[in-house]
């Protein structure tokens, strides 16, 4: 097999609506593979969608029941063996920081049916590695791989909302994080952020008023008002009233936006925190689910000159914090009944063993369940962090 680094070459010097069909061509020339086959999750993380130019010819296969849906979820490679046809499917995660994209699956020839071989396996995931990094980077250049997570017509508000956020999961030995946003193709006031520096996290959770591109664009302002402050090297206080003069000077306390603001540092557990309003926290600590207490503060926008004053909390190893917005505890079931804080507390008692990376999905799945199958009032957003800690850190180590 080619080595890693020369798998790497040939992807970076492909044109990035091309960078597929080099790890096919790569594939089938090094193992005589029948097909090789790039499916890419879909906003809702319910499907697979094999990539292909539009309109798509060939049916999506669920995440729930399928083998390429057991390597998507395990993340870890899933072999299928097909004794009358002499071959051996196997599916690979494709993943970059925590962040699982989709999933690539490989038809090889296996007339002993003795299967793929560890070294076979580990050279092809090696190449899936290799193309999961050169799908985010390909993003910017090429509507293809973004076109194969379209299960369904995205509305302009969901558009403009999935393109500002950082990804839906990412992972460093101190935390993973994952979060999603229902409903996916409609979404259009909730968004999250994050970005990490080498000893703090900062995550962001925002709530904007308002419906459709109206919310969507103040969303936007305000998350590209907390980043050009963040990235400037203001303190969390100074970040919140940035954001929050942007918002008033557009529209004059009119509209606003609900936001939670944490620092994190990374070597002790220490997380600094501003409440604008926001959605709420819950943590998970030694099996019990209680809700972290802070005093709210005005939201972002709502009135000029507002100070912001952060509050502290510390987290430990094997923490789990989430982060919910009010979508979920507005709503409504078919007979008008709200989603209760005991079915949210069962819900995240349920989904204790998953990771953090699928604990979102499966929460706003319990949600739907309560909602039923009619359009949503108001969207909703779930963000989940397991925090591990440094082994050589201070008060949180």
């Amino acid at each position: 097999m080619d080595r890693p680094g020369t798998v790497e070459g040939r992807l970076r010097e492909a044109q990035p609506h091309e960078i597929f069909e080099v790890i096919r061509a790569t594939i089938e020339r090094r193992h005589r593979a029948h097909t090789v086959e790039l499916l890419m999750a879909d906003y809702a993380v319910t499907r697979l969608q094999p990539v292909d130019a539009l309109p798509h010819t060939r049916a999506p296969l669920s995440v729930h029941d399928t083998a390429p849906g057991r390597a998507f979820g395990a993340q870890e490679p899933y072999a299928v063996p097909d004794a009358p046809a002499a071959a051996v499917a196997v599916h690979l995660p494709v993943s970059v920081r925590g962040d699982r994209l989709g999933v690539l699956s490989v038809t090889l020839p296996d007339p002993d049916g003795a299967g793929p071989t560890a070294q076979t396996v580990g050279e092809l995931q090696a190449c899936a590695d290799a193309l999961a990094h050169e799908l985010v980077v390909a993003g910017r250049d090429t509507d293809l791989f973004l076109q194969a997570r379209r299960a369904e017509r995205l509305t302009l508000a969901a558009e403009m909302q999935w393109q500002l956020l950082p990804g839906r999961a990412c992972a460093r030995p101190e935390y993973t994080l994952g979060a999603q946003l229902e409903p996916a193709y409609a979404i259009f006031g909730d968004s999250f952020d994050w970005s990490s520096s080498a000893d703090h996290l900062h995550v962001t959770v925002n709530n904007g008023m308002g419906e459709g591109i109206q919310a969507a664009l103040l969303t936007n302002l305000a998350v590209s008002a907390l980043r050009n402050a963040r990235r400037a090297g203001l303190s969390l206080s100074d970040q919140a009233y940035l954001a929050d003069q942007a918002v008033y000077g557009q529209h004059q306390g009119d509209q606003y936006l609900a936001a939670l603001l944490l620092r994190f540092d990374l070597p002790t557990g220490n997380v600094e925190v501003i409440d604008a309003g926001s959605p709420r926290i819950w943590r998970v600590r030694e099996g019990a689910v209680d809700l972290v207490e802070l005093e709210p503060q005005m939201p972002l926008g709502m009135f000029e000159d507002t100070v912001y004053e952060p509050q502290s909390f510390t987290v430990l190893p094997g923490d789990r914090l989430l982060f919910i917005s009010d979508g979920v505890y507005d709503a409504l079931s078919p007979g008008g009944e709200k989603y209760s804080l005991r079915a949210l507390v069962r819900s995240i008692n349920e989904t204790r063993l998953l990771p953090a990376s699928q604990v979102p999905r499966a929460i706003l799945q319990n949600l739907l369940g309560h909602r039923g199958p009619g359009p949503a009032a108001d969207d909703a957003l779930v963000m989940c962090l397991d925090w591990t800690g440094r082994p050589d850190g201070g008060a949180g180590a």
